[in-house]
């Protein structure tokens, strides 16, 4: 048959009808059952699949080589972190590979199993990790064979089961602290906008943040927790919902800046007023959020050191490979986005 143009892994696993991490390791000569090799490859066969001959240029040249796994580059967050990376690595004279998971689980281990094929000389993941088993073992499965040819890895955020390098954002610790701040500004009744609660940044932020309201005696309610994607229309769309509601909050807290830019236009568009007829903070202080109109209040991270230092965790040599973890505080911004109450 005539070959089809830019055919993807993705095209071989659906035909395949398996997963992006099996129809990688089935292609590269990794461990995988014999049926299900089988399957891969006669899908590949059918579909005139051809690897990346870029990539596996890249190969021969793996010493020079950095994989970059993240959830969403389009996010600033995610490109402030990747640009901290990139700054060491250029000092350094190596190449980034950049990939977006976009949050899929498995799209993240398929990434994973093909830069171990292509020999990267270390893998860093930039984002939150799953609660979710089996994506824990998965991904270990992967990562360990790969450590123990010599791959570095770091991360960056919380990946509980994951016996890696890893810089730590204080989550939990600073949407405590926003809870206070917003406190010692009077508010008495709050609203959150949540990501997905598979994702351990979540549990981390909101987790805090619920836990110091309990502290002074304010409750948060189920009803007044909404979740929507980590993105600007997630949080429009969550804080749409939460006005569907009838909103009572006189302050609510979205666990991203861009969740919280999606709040403060969905408020615009239904005729409310920030902070005058409601206050909204967000988490992350990516740089827009102080060029808005009000400036956001936010819990502002050193987004590009994370990078940096995730980086330089990745090229250091870690005899014995103890797990190193660096800890990163973020610090509450108080803007004009929030209100102090009489």
């Amino acid at each position: 048959m005539q070959p089809r143009t830019h055919v993807t892994l993705e095209d071989v696993a659906r035909a395949a009808d398996v997963s992006l991490a099996t129809a990688s390791r089935a292609l590269n000569g990794m461990r995988v059952t014999p049926h299900l090799r089988d399957r891969v490859l006669a899908a590949a066969e059918q579909l005139a699949y051809t690897p990346n001959a870029h990539a596996r240029a890249l190969a021969g040249a793996s010493h020079r080589t950095v994989g970059v796994i993240c959830h969403d580059v389009s996010d600033p967050y995610f490109a402030a972190v990747a640009g901290g990376v990139m700054r060491i690595a250029g000092d350094k004279d190596l190449l980034v590979m950049l990939a977006s998971t976009f949050r899929d689980p498995e799209r993240e281990i398929a990434y994973v199993s093909m830069l171990r094929a292509e020999r990267a000389l270390a893998i860093l993941l930039i984002g939150s990790g799953f609660e979710d088993p089996h994506w824990e073992r998965a991904l270990d499965a992967e990562l360990k064979p790969y450590l123990d040819g010599g791959g570095r890895v770091a991360v960056v955020s919380r990946h509980r089961s994951l016996k890696v390098d890893s810089v730590l954002p204080e989550n939990r610790a600073g949407a405590a602290a926003m809870a206070r701040a917003l406190l010692d500004l009077g508010h008495r009744r709050f609203a959150v906008l949540t990501g997905p609660p598979a994702l351990t940044t979540v549990a981390d932020r909101l987790g805090g943040f619920r836990d110091e309201l309990k502290k002074a005696g304010v409750p948060l309610a189920a009803a007044d927790i909404v979740e929507g994607p980590f993105t600007r229309d997630g949080g429009y769309g969550a804080m749409t919902e939460l006005l569907a509601r009838g909103l009572t909050a006189t302050c609510v807290f979205a666990l991203t800046d861009v969740m919280a830019i999606g709040a403060c236009a969905a408020l615009r568009d239904h005729g409310l007023s920030v902070p005058g007829d409601v206050s909204v903070a967000g988490f992350d202080d990516i740089p827009i959020v102080r060029d808005l109109t009000p400036p956001l209040t936010t819990v502002a991270l050193p987004l590009q050191q994370l990078g940096e230092k995730a980086m330089e965790l990745a090229l250091t040599d870690n005899t014995g490979r103890r797990r190193r973890i660096l800890r990163m505080g973020g610090e509450v911004v108080v803007r004009a986005s929030t209100a102090k109450l009489a």
